[in-house]
This record gives structure tokens, sequence and C-alpha cells, in this order.
């Protein structure tokens, strides 16, 4: 892991932590000088999220961790498991407040104090976890961390629950106390999904999982590239924690020496390391001679190999498409096109 990512995960973690310590104080003076249930909720639901910030500061720190004897690829698979702990906490918290909502519903017990104090510190809460969802969201696709993408759609869920809440005090303030627990269980439908979502891009990366179809095209396209190498085969691309391993086998010339065929080796693992969500690669050099290759094994549409370079995978989801599956699970074999 680069320093640079290093520092920008865990510069994410803490001003998540810093933001929600701070919505929680707002929400609390609000939720004391007015009142407001909704407000209090929020408020309640501020403090969970302080608390669990607390938790994921830690984990970024642990998977940021640069390599060590015992660790030498670094500790970056602990980020799907933070990730499954924040899935966690937004199953509670829609549980928590789908059960509230029908437990209003069938006791008629709707409380709701509207007042301008309380619309504005909803407001506010919306727009500043607005802000974090985008900062997270942009980080974690840049630097292909699911803990913070992961991070990202729970601070979505909050946009989602102070929309809920802005909804309950408007509706008491024009007489229909009763939107407050039909839009909180409506926004908890939402957040179960998120959760959902979150769980299944990571036991992706967790039980190594193919990546998306573009990039083992990317990898495909840095092997042939090279003008000494002749066909690619049994390439295999998996994922370990949120990052990809890859092994490949090369054909070139049989009579190049051993020196010429370690520099094409050396050059064609520096050229796909350089894509971002790589970790390791493994490049067996072969003799062409040995025809490895099956030109009947090769998927047709990948005989000319093109590739956005700019093209960053997301999550293993990305690779749901069916018609690309039945290839992307067995090894590819591929040959040069003239």
């Amino acid at each position: 892991m680069s320093n640079a990512r290093r520092h920008v995960v865990r510069r994410v973690g803490i001003a998540i932590l810093i933001a929600n310590v701070l919505l929680a104080a707002i929400k609390i003076a609000v939720w004391w000088l007015s009142g407001s249930l909704a407000v209090g909720s929020e408020a309640v639901n501020s403090v969970a999220d302080s608390l669990y910030s607390v938790v994921i500061v830690g984990g970024l720190y642990l998977t940021t961790r640069p390599p060590d004897f015992e660790h030498p690829h670094g500790h970056e698979r602990i980020e799907p498991f933070i990730s499954l702990f924040i899935a966690v906490g937004i199953f509670i918290a829609a549980g928590g407040v789908l059960w509230n909502a029908v437990q209003t519903i069938q006791t008629g017990s709707v409380v709701v104090f509207a007042n301008g104090l309380a619309i504005g510190v909803l407001v506010v809460s919306a727009l500043v976890k607005y802000g974090l969802y985008r900062y997270c969201r942009r980080i974690g696709e840049e630097r292909q961390s699911p803990a913070v993408t992961a991070a990202a759609l729970d601070n979505r869920n909050d946009i989602l629950t102070a929309a809920a809440a802005l909804i309950g005090v408007v509706g008491a303030a024009v007489g229909f106390p009763l939107l407050d627990p039909i839009a909180a269980g409506t926004v908890s439908i939402g957040i179960f999904y998120t959760g959902y979502e979150i769980v299944k891009d990571n036991v992706s990366y967790l039980v190594g999982a193919a990546p998306p179809e573009p990039l083992r095209r990317k990898i495909l396209q840095c092997a042939l590239s090279h003008p000494q190498v002749e066909g690619a085969h049994d390439v295999v691309a998996h994922y370990v924690g949120p990052e990809v391993d890859v092994s490949l086998h090369i054909e070139v010339e049989g009579d190049l020496t051993l020196s010429e065929a370690h520099e094409i080796e050396s050059a064609i693992v520096g050229d796909i390391m350089d894509i971002p969500a790589i970790d390791d690669v493994f490049v067996h050099v072969d003799p062409k001679s040995l025809g490895e290759w099956k030109s009947t094994d090769k998927p047709a549409d990948l005989q000319h190999v093109t590739v956005d370079s700019q093209w960053q995978p997301e999550s293993p989801s990305e690779a749901d498409d069916p018609s690309q599956r039945e290839w992307l699970s067995r090894p590819l074999q591929l040959s040069r096109v003239s």
C-alpha cells in the first residue's frame, strides 16, 4: 500500500469521527432545548455513529499498516471485515427504525414537536452527511477501499433517516404527525438494502471472486502489448481482500536467452502492477514451440483487446453479467492477432 493511500484512508476515518461527534453534540443540545422526539432519535443515532466511528478509525489504521514479516502482503485484507462490521451496524439501525415505526403506528402515540430549531438541525445534518457521502464515495473508488465505500453508504443512510425525521417534524406542523412513522418505515427498507449491498460486495472479496471482466482485459492487454510476447494463457485473477492477485503464462520465442526472457517477464510484471487494483503478479514464461494455448479455448471477443486505460473496478459485483461469467471463472487463453 502506498503512503498516499495510507494517509488518505486514515484521514477519511478521522473526518467521519469528527463529523459524527459534532453532529451528536449539536443534536443533543437541540433535543434538550426543543424537546423534539424526532431530533432526539437523530441524536441517539449520531451518538451510535460516533461510537462505531472509533472502531472504523481503528480498523482503517490496522488495514493501512505497512507490510511486516508476519504479513508480507500488508494488512488490506482486514478491510472487508471492517465493512461487514459496518453492515451489521446498518442492519441493527434499520431494525430499530422499523420497530419504532411499527410500534408508533400500532399504539398511535405519535409525538413530534415542530419548531424552526428542530427543522434547522435536521437540514444541517442531512447536508453534512451528504458531503461525507460524496467525499467517502470518491475516496473509496479512487483508493479501492471497501471500508471507506461502506462508510459512504452508511452516511447515505443517515441522509435518509434525517429526511424521515424532517418529514415527521414538517408533518406535525401541518397536522399529519403519522407521516413520521410512515416515512421512517419506508426509509428502513432502503437501509436494509444498503446493508445487503455491503455484505454482497465484501463476501466476494473474502471468498476470492473473479474481478470484473474489463480488468482481466486490461491485464491481457499489458501482457500482449510487449513486442516479444506471442501469446498468453492460463490467466487467473482473483480478489485477495480488496485487491487482486494475478498469475499468467506468456509465450515467447524459444531461442531467447534466460536473461532476455527474464527482462520480458519483469517488464510485464511491472506493467500489470501499475494497475491500481493489482496487489501481486506471477508471470511464467513458456517457449512458444510448446503450443500450450489453444485457439478454441479463447473467447472470440478477446481476439482484439482494447480497454479504457482510465477504467477502475468499483467492486466484484461489476462482474455479474451472466454472459461473461462463463469464461471469467476459468483460465483464459489468448494469442497475438496479427
